[in-house]
């Protein structure tokens, strides 16, 4: 089944912030310039899965030389868990990787909450026009835990060593790719959805 996503009455569009994002990615997408493939031999060096607070510096040097290695509260340098420095930093590498992809899908559906909504209930007795906390207020508590189940679900999922064993995959704190998510290809039933 399609899902049948309609716009908020017109009316109630939030024209100065929606002029405002408009003009951010228009003006985000003037100022980036053109970049050259690499060449037919160049290839980017791959990060290393398991690297200490010296490895840490040196890669972050090479992917960003201007600020290089950045870590004010010195969290490098802590042993989490007595698990040592590698895990300690492939945790901090994973966490990071994890917050941004959160903090991204947070700012498209704060931007897209005032105008787009499910035409169903509960969703289309909760008004549009009101701020994303006094929405999730509104939501039936039911809806929010279904929500934080499936993020714990997620969670689960993508830690299991079962299932990261499947894709020839480890945790990201004993040698693993941070920032690895598996597919749901390995349901019992088909999933459409990869993240």
């Amino acid at each position: 089944a399609v899902l049948d996503l309609r716009l908020a009455h017109l009316d109630t569009i939030n024209l100065p912030m929606l002029s405002a994002s408009v003009a951010l990615s228009a003006g985000s997408a003037a100022i980036t310039a053109p970049v050259a493939a690499p060449g037919r031999g160049a290839v980017r060096a791959a990060a290393p899965a398991l690297m200490d607070k010296s490895g840490l510096e040196g890669f972050a040097k090479e992917l960003n030389p201007v600020v290089g290695y950045w870590d004010p509260l010195n969290l490098a340098e802590l042993n989490f868990w007595g698990a040592g420095d590698d895990a300690t930093v492939g945790f901090l590498r994973h966490a990071e990787i994890k917050h941004g992809r959160v903090a991204m899908a947070a700012f498209v559906g704060y931007c897209v909450q005032s105008n787009v909504h499910f035409p169903w209930a509960p969703f289309n007795s909760i008004p549009t026009n009101i701020a994303p906390a006094e929405q999730w207020a509104q939501l039936p508590e039911a809806a929010k835990w279904q929500i934080i189940l499936f993020v714990g679900f997620l969670e689960v999922y993508s830690e299991h060593s079962f299932i990261l064993e499947k894709y020839g995959q480890k945790h990201y704190m004993k040698g693993g790719k941070p920032g690895f998510f598996p597919d749901f290809d390995t349901m019992v039933h088909p999933v459409p959805l990869n993240l």
